[in-house]
């Protein structure tokens, strides 16, 4: 079992909306920051947001910044991407990764789950 689990990706609509769940085990899920991830074919690993362990903090990269959320229940062992305004541009297989610093800038290789694809197209 992986240390984190993605799920919710589908094929929607431009202008859709999807929630997307990263579910954690193995590990001490309360005191780690949890970042999401995208990447397309050919592209480089792109941040989309980052939540505080507690997520009492949100961080997210501009060109999603007012159309996605992400939250975390920590008794639930989970984060959210909450994906709203989706556009063709958001396509991507996303991933979610625990960092220990608050900038999820340096994710731990060992906690990367196999993605799950989201796909924007009319």
């Amino acid at each position: 079992q992986l240390p984190l689990v993605e799920s919710g990706g589908e094929l929607v609509q431009p202008g859709g909306s999807l929630r997307l769940s990263c579910a954690a085990s193995r590990f001490t899920f309360e005191n780690f920051n949890i970042g999401w991830f995208r990447q397309s074919p050919g592209t480089a690993r792109e941040g989309v947001s980052c939540i505080s362990n507690t997520g009492s903090r949100t961080n997210y990269a501009d060109s999603v910044k007012g159309r996605f959320t992400t939250s975390r229940d920590n008794a639930k062992r989970t984060v959210y991407l909450q994906m709203n305004n989706l556009k063709p541009e958001d396509t991507a297989n996303y991933y979610c990764a625990a960092s220990r610093d608050s900038d999820c800038r340096f994710p731990l290789e060992r906690s990367w789950g196999q993605g799950t694809q989201v796909t924007v197209s009319s």
